[in-house]
């Protein structure tokens, strides 16, 4: 195992990475990890999609069941953990730097932020990032705060919604997963795995039962926030080229764009870091800044301009309102959009945050939340100013598709750029980037499912890899042929129901890394002291 360079920073730990490993037929997976999380998630696609109306049925009971009794904690965890995060990014812990105090960044800040971005968000800002502000602004789907359909005050909500539910507070819940699996694997030499994070509370036990439940927990949760998001994605790309070549993008249309986008991200996995997420994610970045680019020049430049101040103040004025959870009027509207989307950026978390860990080597605590926070939130408000208020200012001007309003949230996109110049072109490079957006997720998720599930090793056999790359895919597709007509509920219960014992973990998490930055930045006292002596 890698060692901090410093042994006073250590864990006093015998255990070695991969000790609990079997390796057979070519592999190195941990026991009973991997075991147990391929057999929970082979299963799952194999029922789901042997009785689907009983897994759908099943899927939207535990759904219901989970906000009926939960939504409280699940409004409250992302505000516990961005106020978390506030609290170590100005207190003196600050100043620990992942991987020790002479630690050097490994990535530029601009690959940093483009693989941030991509791994993020990327493929719901494509998603929603003209769809969500017109479904507020229409009511389709109902109104934030129950704001009548259509008047000023759903305009501005729609925006400050949309802002509520992508910016600081998603960032937050990945940042802080993101610092405990860096810290306690860069500072403490523990193997790269959640259930690293909990040693100052659990000590050597999380290498025994309480650790593989933890990460058997990361997995199933990892899994099923992925699969959303490539079902997610699956359906976006379907409709946009049935809208473009003019047929019915049915399930086989989206099931075999699945199929045929895990088969590339296992070229990417094969093609390794640099060769795959590294280069795809700068890909994406150029890719993505020239369609926001587009979408300005060509949309309503002026009110997008003008709209990204007035959005932000609008988000600041309304984030206590849309906070609350105790009384609410719109509680449909809540479940549906704000608790499924705090569950799906949780059931990320794992995934994202062991990235977000392994690229952010070398940065400050205090940096690291400056750029993980503020980077993605900046680009947040451009881009759903640009494409919501492109979207909106058709609807109300009656231009094209969208001035009826929103049909199918999946094709609002590319309904608003076909009224735009060249929106053809638009159109095909929007699809094209939404495939590299979901191979990159996919071959970043497999890279860390694969990282959790061979006990915490950094170069595993690739084959690993490729084998969580394809059940990601077949859990995709599991959800959307289990889910019918209702897929999109379908892929929500999905989240929704797996996030669940997840978010007690996250919370947990928070208690367990500021006892271990504490202990480090005391040791840093103690030798800083005995320096200057």
């Amino acid at each position: 195992m890698k060692r901090p360079t410093n042994p006073e920073m250590e864990y006093d730990t015998d255990y070695a990475v991969g000790q609990d490993n079997i390796e057979v037929m070519g592999l190195d997976v941990h026991n009973p990890v991997f075991f147990s999380a391929a057999g929970l998630v082979l299963l799952f696609s194999t029922l789901t999609i042997v009785f689907p109306d009983k897994a759908a049925t099943a899927l939207l009971w535990a759904k219901a069941a989970t906000l009926r009794n939960f939504d409280w904690l699940f409004a409250i965890t992302p505000v516990v953990v961005l106020a978390f995060c506030l609290f170590l990014a100005l207190s003196p812990l600050g100043k620990i730097r992942l991987g020790g105090q002479e630690a050097k960044p490994i990535h530029s800040y601009l690959s940093w932020v483009a693989m941030l971005f991509a791994a993020g968000v990327g493929i719901g800002f494509m998603f929603w990032g003209a769809a969500e502000p017109l479904a507020y602004h229409t009511g389709w789907g109902g109104t934030p705060l129950s704001a009548p359909v259509g008047s000023p005050e759903a305009e501005r909500l729609a925006f400050s919604a949309t802002l509520f539910h992508w910016g600081l507070s998603p960032w937050a819940v990945y940042a802080v997963v993101g610092l405990s699996l860096g810290f306690f694997t860069h500072n403490k030499g523990l193997p790269s795995s959640v259930r690293s994070t909990f040693y100052p509370l659990l000590g050597e036990r999380i290498w025994g039962w309480p650790g593989h439940i933890i990460d058997l927990l990361a997995v199933v949760s990892t899994i099923f926030g992925l699969a959303t998001t490539i079902g997610l994605g699956a359906t976006q790309a379907a409709s946009g080229l049935g809208y473009i070549f003019g047929f019915e993008p049915g399930l086989g249309v989206q099931i075999a764009l699945i199929a045929t986008m895990t088969g590339l991200a296992i070229i990417s996995v094969l093609r390794g870091m640099n060769g795959g997420i590294k280069f795809l994610s700068n890909l994406n970045m150029v890719g993505a800044l020239g369609l926001l680019l587009f979408v300005i020049i060509a949309g309503p430049t002026t009110l997008i301009m003008t709209g990204m101040g007035e959005n932000l103040w609008a988000y600041i004025l309304d984030t206590p309102a849309l906070t609350n959870w105790i009384g609410r009027d719109d509680q449909q509207w809540f479940h549906d959009w704000t608790i499924f989307y705090w569950a799906w950026w949780i059931s990320w978390s794992p995934f994202v945050g062991m990235f977000i860990a392994r690229i952010s080597r070398g940065r400050t605590v205090r940096e690291y939340f400056a750029v993980v926070l503020l980077a993605p939130f900046s680009i947040c408000i451009v881009w759903f100013t640009a494409f919501g208020r492109t979207a909106i200012d058709q609807y109300e001007t009656g231009v094209g598709d969208l001035a009826n309003g929103i049909d199918t949230s999946a094709a609002v996109l590319f309904q608003m750029l076909a009224s735009m110049p060249y929106g053809d072109i638009a159109s095909l490079l929007a699809i094209a980037l939404l495939i590299i957006f979901i191979v990159t997720s996919a071959d970043s998720g497999a890279l860390v499912v694969d990282t959790i599930t061979s006990g915490g090793k950094q170069n595993a056999p690739v084959s690993q890899r490729v084998f969580w790359a394809a059940a990601l895919g077949l859990t995709a597709s599991a959800l959307l042929f289990g889910g019918g007509t209702q897929a999109l509920q379908s892929l929500q219960a999905g989240t929704i129901t797996a996030a669940l014992p997840f978010t007690i973990i996250l919370l947990v998490c928070c208690v367990s890394l500021y006892i271990g930055m504490r202990d480090e930045h005391r040791a840093l006292k103690r030798i800083e002291r005995s320096v200057a002596a």
